[in-house]
């Protein structure tokens, strides 16, 4: 019999007082479908194994925690049934669901830097996200502007791409979180070339997709109205989309006004690029805002995300909706080459 492979995926649990470490404790109930025959999934959950009891007792689930760092992962397949595997990492400061304290920042970096250690040692092989308080971190005095920055930085990548992905389209970003004001300074050539490649690249070897058919936004409304409602689109983005048209590796097309884009060329795009981030992200994640992931490229591992925030409203009630996360981790599992 051919032996199966063992995919690890680690998994942060994010803001301690958000809904996070709900996400979490729901998916231990969810046996994890494997998406080849050839392969089993290995999952471990990094944050406080006492939070996450006291977590589970206030939801009124049944869960039995282990501590991975008493026994190795590899011998304890996650197959949900109730079981939660955990890399016990203590919280900094007991927390009540719903009421973040700042003192727990370090905590949360501390998930994301274990994780990091983890998968370039190549102990784990791809990190899911639960969602981060990026306030708190900040007001904790780390300049922390999101989840892709970090890994970034912490990982030494050259580049880094923010894709949010569901069955019904996938839309890349061009500029990240970035104040709307300094958006249009960011967007150069140089800029929009190297995201256009990198999307083409990413396209090809991580969704086999042979020459992708990617549509650009406009930056201005109406794509800039022939320079009457902004100029960008003809100084900066269609000299470089126009050096594409003889490729063989893609199709690109724009800039296309956005108010229009998803409806008119829904059916004929791999990936959309927007411009900036409430221009792609507010239109996918209404198409399909349960199922929608956050996929990071250009890291040296795979990295995916729900795409929600902390909903610190909803933590301890019973009321988070783990569709997200949920499928966070199938597509980290099918991303992670075999």
């Amino acid at each position: 019999m051919k032996n199966r492979q063992l995919k690890r995926l680690w998994i942060s649990s994010g803001e301690p007082a958000g809904i996070g470490p709900d996400l979490c404790l729901l998916l231990a109930q969810k046996p994890v479908d494997s998406c080849s025959a050839d392969h089993d999934v290995a999952i471990t959950v990094l944050g406080d194994k006492h939070l996450l009891q006291q977590r589970a007792q206030q939801l009124g689930l049944v869960v039995d925690i282990i501590d991975v760092t008493q026994h190795a992962p590899e011998c304890l397949m996650h197959r949900g049934n109730g079981r939660l595997l955990v890399k016990h990492l203590p919280l900094k400061k007991p927390v009540l669901a719903g009421h973040p304290d700042v003192a727990n920042a370090a905590y949360v970096l501390q998930q994301l830097d274990w994780a990091v250690q983890a998968c370039r040692q190549k102990q784990a092989d791809a990190l899911v996200t639960a969602p981060v308080q990026k306030s708190l971190i900040n007001q904790a005095g780390y300049a922390f502007s999101g989840h892709t920055e970090y890994l970034r930085d912490s990982t030494h990548s050259a580049y880094t791409l923010m894709m949010l992905a569901n069955n019904t389209m996938r839309v890349v970003l061009a500029t990240t979180h970035l104040p709307l004001k300094d958006v249009p300074s960011a967007i150069t050539q140089t800029l929009l070339s190297q995201v256009i490649q990198r999307t083409v690249d990413n396209l090809i070897t991580k969704f086999a997709i042979l020459q992708p058919r990617i549509t650009l936004a406009g930056l201005n409304p109406h794509a800039g109205e022939n320079g009457y409602l902004g100029t960008e689109e003809q100084e900066v983005m269609i000299p470089v989309i126009h050096s594409w048209k003889l490729s063989p590796l893609a199709h690109v097309r724009g800039p296309v006004a956005a108010d229009t884009m998803f409806v008119t060329h829904l059916a004929d795009t791999d990936c959309f690029i927007a411009m900036y981030h409430d221009q792609g992200l507010a239109v996918i994640k209404y198409a399909d805002f349960a199922a929608t992931v956050n996929i990071t490229l250009g890291l040296p591992f795979i990295r995916t995300s729900v795409d929600h925030g902390t909903a610190l409203e909803l933590a301890g009630t019973g009321r988070a909706d783990p569709s997200s996360l949920f499928a966070a981790v199938d597509y980290a599992v099918r991303l992670t080459p075999s």
